[in-house]
């Protein structure tokens, strides 16, 4: 230890520059440990210079009010830590080498925005009281009778419980017979769409992506190195022949058959032979988002992509989203046998398995009845709110935005005259304050339409017909001032 002459130091100060109650101290602490951030962040700070004798222990203990115990381990501890020296018979001096405060960092202007929740947002769902009932019921209950199964590592594909009463949903609802096995839990669409593609693709690889279409899964595509290839959508669905010439050579295509995102059409059946001759010919994967088949208003669906492949080729995707609602975070995929083993050691090397807590509920939910009947009594809400809100816009835009009203599905599109500028629509969207989005915002490579996709999904009636009101009337006017 460095000796400092006690003749060439200057005299210990009557009272130290102490703050024992910034942000450097730790609340709660010790009396010893706030001292000891008081003493370093005023030695670091310069109020004391290197070499400065520090009073005695009983002087300090004076001056702080804590007991001189709690100096005396203070002190030790600054010793220790290189902030201080003691010399024998010479008392406490600050070291003579002291670390040099850093820079305080820049604070990092960090932005997410997140999901807005006003009228026309999309995403947004209701749950009946009596469903939520239920469901709180169910989830006390397997709280109550918390087993060994959430001590544990489990199954990377999700609870066989849970996936035994989805494969009897989807046989019943969709016509798609498969086994628990084929099922694995994932946290929603986007979350099965990157497992699957780490199992089956090379990076680089080729995916058909419906154009216009659902630009969250064209990013997911993107952003885990595969090429998305934009195959144009007309009234029958993906244009499989044009596919075939812009990426003969695909080794997947994603599609919304049973109602395209956003244009709201089914894919016909020819159309869906179409696409399944591909896959075979060309030993590639069809992704089927399912996203909202659950609320059909008019007729019966059609039947699943992935029913009539049989699980061969195609990959069946859907959630809880939209039928409960999104803060479950859990969705599902069904795979053809072939892809089982693949596909789960990829779970596995992702992210373990699925979360435990809530799959019993659910499964209880579907297992009970509860589940229909909450769709049974949501549909008929959404259903008037898609009325209200196609008649509102239609009346009030005084023929300006044309709405076909869709038979299935949470959202509409409304549509100017194609001959329009895109910007009349995004004049009218800001000028409304409208949440939602510009149709021409799901397009990729083909000519974008000028209008709104605008969900109905979750909000109330008389909220939407305000907000319907006030972007009809601004899409009168912004096409007026437009046409002048």
């Amino acid at each position: 230890m460095q000796k400092i002459p006690t003749n060439s130091s200057p005299p210990a100060k009557a009272e130290l520059p102490l703050d024992l109650t910034g942000p450097h101290i730790t609340a709660g602490a010790s009396a010893a440990h706030r001292l000891y951030q008081a003493l370093c962040e005023m030695i670091v700070a310069g109020l004391v210079r290197p070499g400065e004798p520090l009073p005695p222990s009983r002087t300090l203990a004076k001056q702080t009010g804590f007991g001189r115990n709690a100096v005396v381990i203070a002190y030790e501890r600054l010793i220790a830590d290189g902030f201080a020296e003691a010399t024998v018979g010479s008392g406490m001096f600050v070291a003579a080498r002291i670390p040099a405060r850093a820079a305080e960092p820049k604070k990092a202007m960090v932005v997410i925005e997140a999901p807005r929740q006003g009228a026309f947002s999309l995403g947004c769902t209701l749950i009946d009281a009596r469903a939520l009932q239920q469901f709180r019921a169910f989830v006390g209950r397997r709280m109550r009778v918390f087993g060994s199964e959430h001590l544990h590592y489990g199954d990377p594909r999700g609870s066989c419980e849970l996936r035994a009463a989805i494969a009897d949903h989807l046989l019943s609802a969709r016509g798609l017979r498969c086994d628990p096995d084929q099922i694995m839990l994932t946290t929603g669409t986007l979350h099965a769409l990157r497992i699957v593609l780490s199992a089956i693709l090379q990076p680089g690889d080729q995916v058909w992506c419906e154009d216009p279409g659902y630009p969250a899964a064209r990013n997911t595509i993107a952003h885990c190195g595969y090429r998305a290839v934009s195959v144009p959508v007309d009234e029958h669905g993906m244009r499989v022949a044009k596919g075939r010439t812009a990426a003969p050579s695909a080794r997947a295509a994603y599609v919304t058959p049973s109602h395209q995102f956003p244009l709201g059409v089914q894919m016909s059946m020819p159309r869906r032979l179409e696409l399944l001759d591909w896959a075979r010919q060309a030993g590639a994967f069809v992704l089927e988002d399912d996203y909202d088949s659950e609320f059909r208003y008019d007729g019966a669906p059609l039947m699943s992509l992935a029913g009539i492949d049989q699980l061969q080729r195609v990959i069946y995707m859907g959630t809880f989203a939209k039928t409960l609602f999104p803060g479950l975070r859990i969705g599902y995929c069904a795979l053809p046998e072939r892809l089982i083993a693949d596909v789960t050691a990829t779970r596995a090397a992702l992210d373990r398995f699925p979360g435990t807590l809530m799959e019993g509920a659910v499964a209880d939910m579907l297992n009970s009845g509860a589940f229909a009947a909450n769709l049974k009594r949501v549909r008929k809400l959404y259903r008037e709110a898609r009325d209200a809100l196609a008649e509102t816009l239609e009346a009030v835009s005084d023929g300006a935005l044309s709405v076909p009203v869709p038979s299935q599905g949470l959202h509409l599109v409304a549509r100017f005259d194609p001959s329009v500028d895109l910007s009349v629509a995004e004049t009218a969207k800001r000028a409304a304050g409208a949440e939602g989005w510009l149709l021409a915002d799901t397009y990729s490579r083909a000519r974008p339409l000028p209008g709104f996709v605008l969900g109905f999904s979750g909000h109330t009636v008389p909220k939407l017909m305000a907000s319907a009101k006030r972007l009809a009337q601004e899409s009168r006017i912004a096409l007026g001032r437009r046409k002048t």
